[in-house]
């Protein structure tokens, strides 16, 4: 050891050569070699520098006295070396050194392990105040409470202790903080921090509320059967069970003081007891005799070899108590001693017996652990069960060491559960809980979605909160990152969850574990609490959806990077605008939308079309919006957005703004009907008319859909007949959503096309797709009646205004592609096809006589030529220019050429 020491000091090793001086000092073999070098100061300011005198002597001295304390009584050589603590706290080992963050960590490292001797020392006094607590009350005056159990016994330092820590956690645990703080204040002798400041040698019990629980299980029965509690030890479970039906037994539960009156009395019984034992094991052997001579072959036995030669023998049922299986309630009836009867036993539920109890003591009372276990692995009912016994003369015993040779064991946490086969409902919720946590960690990845509806409903059903919060955490946690069909599973199962609980419970114990995955690393995580918030959308409190989850996806679609999640986000969005009710929420929804249109992914965008816009449409449309406020709101921004274009027009926000409205056409139609005068007399009677199949511009979502929209398509069919009708013959009299669409919707998307430069060609082709999406949802008869009158009005094409055509840029503008292949080509018949060769034909005229600019021709003949089903039209309208006696005509039909080809 000497050896070793020097080794340690020659390689400068000190904390180490430090640590071992200390422990050889506490075990009385202190090394002089070690002792001479730790008290000499010369030996440190050779390493650092020139400190100040006596400052290394002074505290490296206290530092090994403080750790020859930890762990032993203090003697009063080691309490006057404590008083220089203070000097190694002030000694500053980098100023003197030329290696200042080597020395510093050194001195950190001393400082620690000086704090856990001290530490130490401080547990050994404790536990040895916690001995002086107990043995405080004399044991005389604890005899006189003893045999006066009605003189209540003066509470102990010690049990004051433990019932004020267990008050402040009931406090706590119950929000009562400001209450918890009081309590801590008025016992501030106490840290209620931990409860090893009660006492280090005495076992935390449970709560208070288990307390009380437990002592409400327990009640006085009727007046010829009593319950008892015992617990199983090896010096108390004597006697057999017939005969504890004799004892006068009474109600206590473990953790009561009365039980240690119980036990007083019991001692005095016990002797005469055991007496009794031997004789009825001897009665018992030749009952069991007798028995073989019945002829009664489904005569049911106990597991414990008692018997019964008379059918009105009473029995005494040996139940488990559910809450602790170390505890068993045995109920009996009244014993008749006098006719020799003995009460036959039978084991209703198995229990969980201490391990320390003697197997000679089982034998002759109560079945021991391994006899429990045949018993246990029959199915447990409320009634006794009954297991034939062998025609064999074997003594107990001999049958007890037999069954010895059984390796069935309940001594760890998986085998008690397996002894304990639960009898009710409640139990298999209580034993799911205890195991699941276990199970899950230990299945492989790919197969945990089969816990899924083991865990929900053990959630569902387990009757403490703290258990089923931490299962559904597990069900957030049960897979590292979940795919499609993992998120899937679990979002069903949290639905059905929800469908179960109610509303309160899916805000208490589900929505923290989706805010608590909100930031996770893994998108996958993230993507999950996303779907999770629209998947319980319909199950949560309104005031929930409308604050709590909003402000969550909100927050998610601001921050989170991931498209994926975002895409989810905007999806729940739309879930949540289908349920909210609250007006003031309009306004966030409505910046939502801008920000999800505005997303840089194609991804997001796409989503926000197919179900947040219709979805928020739905609700703008109840509150009377959409014709007020959304649709003019978005046209207001087009506008300014040309206006501000003027050098150059940011398209990627027009094309944004263009196509929220081109989204919401189907929303505003169904407005339209929905409000039409003929509405009351939409009924579905008789044959049902049939809608086109190309009636309608196919839809991007199936909320888009017009027949989604009003509820079926039958009643579709019905509104849109009426409205034809309508249309044609009576008009729009009355008719005010209709009349805003003609006199305020039209002329002004006709006055922001005529703004449109007609050189950009993206914003010509997103501007006719819209008209075409209009037209074609409002049919034929509205753009025939409606629609193409303004668009004339504002060309104004004949020949008396050729010359006045040259000053009039409209002709220029990009209102002449516009309406030529959003508004002419919506339909495709014979009619329709000649109207827009004749348009183009006057253009090409009045264009070219006038000498005005090509450019709206140019954009019209381009439009028209990505279509092939348009060329042979093109060459029509070309022709025309070729043959036209004008030159300027033929000229302007050659430079189309050009453009065609």
């Amino acid at each position: 050891m000497d050896a070793i020491a020097a080794q340690l000091l020659r390689d400068q090793f000190l904390l180490t050569a430090l640590e071992l001086h200390t422990e050889l000092l506490e075990s009385g073999r202190e090394l002089p070699r070690l002792r001479d070098f730790f008290s000499n100061p010369g030996n440190f300011e050779r390493q650092s520098g020139t400190p100040p005198a006596g400052g290394a002597l002074g505290s490296l001295g206290s530092s090994s006295g403080l750790g020859g304390a930890g762990g032993r009584e203090p003697g009063a050589g080691q309490l006057n070396r404590a008083g220089s603590i203070s000097t190694l706290d002030s000694l500053d080992f980098a100023r003197y050194s030329d290696d200042g963050n080597r020395e510093t960590d050194e001195r950190v490292a001393v400082l620690e392990f000086e704090l856990r001797k001290a530490k130490e020392t401080i547990q050994a006094l404790r536990a040895n105040l916690t001995q002086a607590a107990e043995n405080e009350v004399p044991l005389q005056e604890r005899k006189n409470y003893k045999s006066s159990p009605e003189i209540q016994e003066p509470i102990r330092p010690l049990e004051k202790r433990a019932l004020n820590f267990l008050v402040n956690e009931f406090l706590l645990k119950n929000s009562y903080k400001l209450t918890s703080i009081t309590f801590s204040d008025e016992n501030h002798d106490q840290d209620f921090e931990l409860w090893d400041d009660v006492g280090l040698n005495i076992p935390k019990p449970p709560d208070l509320l288990q307390l009380y629980r437990d002592f409400g299980n327990h009640h006085v029965a009727a007046r010829d059967v009593v319950d008892a509690s015992v617990g199983v030890e090896d010096d108390e479970l004597e006697a057999d069970t017939p005969i504890l039906g004799t004892v006068p037994v009474f109600e206590t539960t473990p953790q009561s003081i009365e039980q240690c009156l119980i036990v007083q009395k019991l001692e005095d019984q016990i002797s005469v007891l055991n007496s009794e034992k031997w004789s009825l094991m001897e009665q018992i052997q030749r009952l069991e005799s007798e028995i073989d001579l019945l002829k009664n072959e489904n005569f049911a036995v106990s597991a414990v070899y008692g018997a019964a030669p008379h059918p009105s023998l009473k029995q005494v049922p040996l139940t488990v108590s559910e809450d602790n299986g170390r505890y068993l309630d045995i109920k009996s009836s009244e014993n008749d001693n006098k006719h020799g009867n003995i009460e036959e036993t039978s084991l209703a539920s198995s229990a969980e017996v201490d391990s320390r109890t003697s197997k000679d003591d089982i034998l002759n009372s109560v079945p021991s652990k391994d006899t429990e276990k045949p018993s246990s692995c029959a199915p447990s009912s409320k009634s006794s069960v009954h297991f034939d016994k062998p025609n064999r003369k074997l003594s107990p015993a001999f049958h007890q060491a037999l069954l010895s040779f059984c390796r069935m064991s309940a001594d760890s946490r998986l085998g008690s559960e397996v002894s304990r086969i639960a009898d009710s409902e409640k139990s298999v919720m209580l034993m799911l809980g205890r195991c699941l946590p276990h199970i899950v960690p230990n299945v492989l990845l790919a197969k945990r979605e089969e816990l899924i509806p083991l865990i929900l409903c053990t959630a569902c059903l387990h009757p403490e909160p703290k258990e089923r919060d931490q299962l559904l955490h597990i069900l957030f946690n049960l897979i590292k990152r979940p795919d499609d069909e993992q998120r899937q599973m679990i979002l069903t199962g949290c639905v059905a969850f929800a469908r179960h609980v109610g509303p309160t419970r899916v805000e208490a114990e589900l929505l923290p574990q989706c805010w608590e995955q909100i930031n996770h690393k893994y998108p996958e995580r993230r993507l999950l609490v996303a779907e999770s918030c629209g998947a319980l959308a319909p199950y949560l409190p309104k005031e929930i959806r409308s604050s709590l989850v909003l402000s969550m996806l909100q927050q998610m679609l601001m921050e989170d990077k991931a498209d994926l999640v975002r895409e989810a986000v905007i999806k729940s969005l739309g879930i949540i605008m289908g349920y909210i009710d609250d007006p003031d929420k309009y306004q966030q929804g409505f910046e939502l939308l801008l920000s999800a249109l505005g997303d840089p992914s194609e991804r997001v965008v796409s989503a926000t079309h197919q179900v947040f816009l219709p979805a928020y449409a739905a609700w703008t449309t109840e509150l009377g919006n959409l014709q007020f406020h959304l649709i003019p709101t978005l046209l207001n921004k087009i506008e300014k957005l040309l206006r501000e274009g003027e050098h150059g027009l940011d398209e990627h926000k027009l094309h944004m703004y263009l196509s929220a409205l081109q989204s919401l056409i189907p929303s505003l139609f169904a407005l339209v009907l929905q409000n039409a005068p003929f509405t009351s007399k939409a009924k579905l009677q008789g044959e049902v008319p049939q809608i086109e199949v190309t009636r309608f511009p196919r839809p991007v979502s199936p909320l888009q859909d017009v027949a989604v929209i009003i509820g079926s398509r039958e009643q579709l069919a019905v509104l849109l007949q009426l409205y034809d009708h309508q249309l044609e013959h009576e008009g729009t009299t009355g008719w005010e959503t209709l009349l805003w669409v003609v006199n305020q919707l039209l002329p002004q998307l006709i006055e922001i096309v005529g703004k449109i430069n007609v050189a950009s060609t993206a914003c010509v082709h997103e501007f006719s797709r819209f008209f075409w999406r209009l037209c074609r949802t409002f049919g034929k008869i509205f753009t025939n009646t409606k629609v193409k009158p303004q668009f004339q009005e504002i060309l104004r094409l004949s020949e008396e205004n050729i010359d006045s055509t040259a000053g009039n840029g409209v002709l220029t503008k990009a209102t002449v592609p516009i309406y030529a292949t959003g508004v002419l080509t919506c339909y495709i018949q014979e009619e329709d096809r000649k109207l827009l060769v004749g348009f183009l034909e006057d253009v090409m005229t009045m264009l070219s006589l006038s000498h005005a600019p090509l450019d709206s021709l140019k954009a019209s003949f381009v439009e028209l030529g990505a279509n092939p089903a348009y060329h042979e039209l093109l060459l029509t309208v070309l022709w025309y220019g070729v043959v036209h006696t004008s030159a300027l005509v033929r000229c302007t039909a050659a430079r189309m050429f050009e453009v065609s080809v």
